[in-house]
């Protein structure tokens, strides 16, 4: 971490600010790494490498390996997403790895660490990074499944690349299901290392019994592996038919629940969503059962996820004003136009768009009394822009306490 001490508290936050906004360009825009620099990381010992559990994040596929995320001076942490045309790019200099911008030095970074559980194997031998990935800070993601049953109908979100991803990485990485027992193991260890602290279910859209029926058996194998019986767990679904599908959710043990709705406006929702449009319920049911879910788990105990940059800004804020005012922990997350996507070879709008974006996110998370604890437990990632946002607004990064440390 950069050297702060000479910062006054205000100092420190528009360097802060400065960050963030770099991370935006960063994730818009991705980032490039000469092969100097990427020869030098130890991927897969000492540094994180990037699991293919759900989606292809980089800007195109690739079958070598690539680190995951990375810090700024700071401490505000990066997705990495590999893209060979980005103006960023990762080198080496003096030993240390930097981030350059048309040949001129931006920064200094440092790749994360790999978790103490990557490497380790479950009792039928699989891989445990390839079973839940670890998410900063202390969220264990679990993909139980690449398959996306709207792919069948021709139905698939726009913006989605979850089956392509599957075709891509599945031999190498280990796509298939995971079972209940993988799962508990996997959740368990990455507990007992004292790393995890919240960890996220998900995977594509399946038969709605067979789903609930799913996620109760993981309940089960994770209460069993772990001790716990509140493991904190977030259950990602898509809206059931039958609401009261929510209730078993949490009388199962999930902390927290999920039903991404993507996009607000209904005219643009049906063509981009069209199998969420026409499964589920559609579009009104999907509301719906995100007010139902806050009866059940609680006012700040249900997210949203918005894929932002489709459809106009001022759509997603009046979608945000709604949920948020009932509870929902609605977030946007940047689109990327994923490789295999049917928008592959769109743009995502300005990194300063999503900014401003993110920053009214969090404006009205506060407004609506949305505490941080549970935008933590509801979410699969602490590294969105929302979250560094509240806590640069709060002072509660590690950077503040360290800077109190020094006073």
């Amino acid at each position: 971490m950069a050297n702060f001490s000479h910062l006054t508290k205000d100092q420190l936050k528009q360097k802060l600010w400065e960050e963030v906004a770099l991370k935006a360009d960063l994730i818009a825009n991705g980032v490039d790494i000469s092969k100097e620099a990427l020869a030098s990381i130890k991927l897969g010992t000492e540094i994180k490498e990037q699991v293919h559990c759900l989606f292809e994040m980089d800007f195109q596929d690739h079958d070598f390996e690539l680190p995951a995320d990375f810090n700024l001076p700071l401490g505000i942490s990066v997705s990495f997403n590999w893209n060979p045309a980005a103006l960023y790019k990762i080198v080496t200099e003096k030993g240390k790895f930097i981030l350059i911008k048309n040949g001129n030095k931006v920064s200094d970074i440092e790749f994360h660490k790999r978790p103490g559980f990557y490497g380790k194997k479950t009792s039928d031998g699989k891989n445990m990074e390839n079973i839940g990935v670890y998410n900063p800070d202390g969220h264990v993601f679990v993909v139980y499944s690449n398959e996306c049953s709207y792919k069948d109908k021709g139905e698939d979100c726009l913006f989605c690349n979850i089956n392509h991803t599957k075709d891509t990485y599945a031999e190498k990485e280990g796509t298939e299901w995971k079972t209940p027992v993988q799962i508990g193991e996997v959740v368990a260890e990455a507990y007992k290392s004292g790393i995890a602290r919240h960890v996220t279910i998900t995977g594509g859209v399946i038969p709605e019994r067979r789903e609930l029926e799913y996620y109760l058996d993981v309940a089960d194998e994770i209460k069993n592996h772990t001790g716990l019986e509140d493991f904190n767990g977030t259950a990602t679904v898509a809206a059931p038919l039958d609401l009261s599908n929510i209730d078993r959710l949490k009388e199962a043990g999930y902390r927290t629940t999920s039903m991404n709705l993507e996009i607000w406006d209904k005219n643009i929702y049906k063509t981009i969503c069209p199998g969420k449009a026409n499964g589920s319920g559609g579009w009104d049911h999907w509301v719906e059962a995100l007010e139902h879910a806050i009866k059940v788990f609680g006012y700040g105990r249900v997210r949203s996820t918005f894929v932002t940059g489709i459809e106009p800004k001022n759509r997603t804020l009046e979608g945000f004003e709604y949920l948020i005012s009932k509870g929902v922990v609605a977030i946007a997350s940047l689109w990327i136009p994923n490789p295999g996507s049917v928008l592959e070879g769109h743009r995502t709008p300005e990194s300063a768009w999503h900014l401003d974006l993110a920053e009214k996110n969090v404006n009205l998370w506060k407004k609506n009394g949305i505490t941080y604890d549970q935008i933590f437990d509801a979410n699969a990632g602490s590294d969105a822009l929302q979250h560094d946002i509240y806590r640069i607004q709060d002072e509660t990064l590690p950077v503040f306490n360290l800077q109190n440390s020094l006073v």
